[in-house]
């Protein structure tokens, strides 16, 4: 599985705070065959996001994860961009993400992240610190390589366990 990270925060852009986001992605992501080809940051500037998620969808990756941006803050936009790029939203594992991350806080429910298909490419949104990262990528790690494999065409039944 071929992924790209895109970090995203004017901060860590500015190497004024250093990510942790995109390891704690690569460590989870190995468990399912992941490999992180790619990886940006980028300030949160909504032209600057969607032109990395769409160099990453034209590129051949399977997977793309950003990391950052998806509150309520003025400069918070990476649902809008993903939004701009994506021509299937997944609603199941956004509302995934949100079920879990609510266990853990109740400012999960601030969270706008988006997931959805860009060609076959899958495009998550997760938050900007590593703990919530690794609750919302957990919750759907179990099905990434599912939907992956049905963005490309597979016929295998859904119905089947993972």
């Amino acid at each position: 599985m071929k992924v790209g990270i895109v970090v995203i925060g004017d901060r860590v852009s500015k190497n004024l705070m250093i990510d942790r986001n995109a390891e704690t992605v690569e460590n989870l992501l190995r468990d399912i065959g992941g490999r992180i080809e790619a990886k940006f940051v980028v300030p949160d500037e909504m032209d600057l996001i969607r032109e990395k998620l769409l160099y990453l969808c034209e590129h051949g990756f399977d997977l793309v994860i950003t990391c950052g941006g998806t509150g309520v803050s003025p400069r918070d936009v990476t649902p809008e961009a993903t939004l701009s790029v994506v021509e299937k939203r997944l609603y199941g594992m956004e509302m995934a993400m949100m079920n879990e991350a609510l266990k853990h806080t109740p400012t999960a429910m601030l969270s706008r992240a988006v997931v959805g298909v860009k060609k076959e490419t899958l495009i998550v949104n997760l938050p900007g610190s590593p703990d919530a990262v690794r609750e919302n990528l957990k919750a759907i790690l179990p099905a990434i390589p599912h939907a992956i494999e049905k963005i490309k065409g597979s016929t295998k039944d859904c119905g089947s366990k993972f």
